[in-house]
């Protein structure tokens, strides 16, 4: 498990949640990979002992559910999807640098989901979701950040 290192997404700014007294970073949490239905890209829902208290479980688990929908969403085999690696295909995979694929739209798609939730609920609690994608969709990391008078 990495603590770090390297450049950190807009999304999940640490810098952004600094800046407005948010304190320095107290501890990270990681949200593993759930492979209990194969190996598409699901997280556990279960909220972790360390963000008890912190965030409301439902408010958690409905942040994750939509995760997991998005990833589903992306990974959907539909007609579209086979007449792009088709497309792709025929043109030596060159129509890639003019357009993006159903995948690269839907990893959009979250990184402005993340940002919001971020935006809306994570930061205000002293939270920061980092999108997945910046961890190889291994894991969920949530950073905590040590705001003062906390114990």
């Amino acid at each position: 498990m990495s603590q770090g290192g390297g450049t950190t997404p807009a999304g999940g700014n640490p810098t952004a949640l600094q800046a407005t007294g948010g304190g320095v970073v107290f501890s990270k949490v990681f949200i593993q990979r759930d492979y209990s239905e194969g190996t598409s890209v699901k997280f556990h829902t279960r909220l972790p002992a360390e963000l008890e208290g912190m965030i409301e479980r439902h408010v958690f688990e409905a942040t994750i559910n939509r995760l997991n929908e998005f990833y589903a969403e992306a990974e959907e085999g539909s007609c579209g999807t086979y007449c792009e690696g088709c497309i792709g295909c025929i043109t030596a995979y060159l129509i890639y640098m003019c357009s993006e694929t159903h995948y690269e739209k839907t990893l959009r798609k979250i990184s402005k989901f993340v940002a919001s939730q971020n935006e809306r609920i994570y930061n205000t609690k002293g939270l920061q979701l980092i999108d997945p994608t910046y961890r190889g969709l291994r894991v969920i990391e949530i950073t905590i950040f040590d705001r003062p008078g906390r114990t």
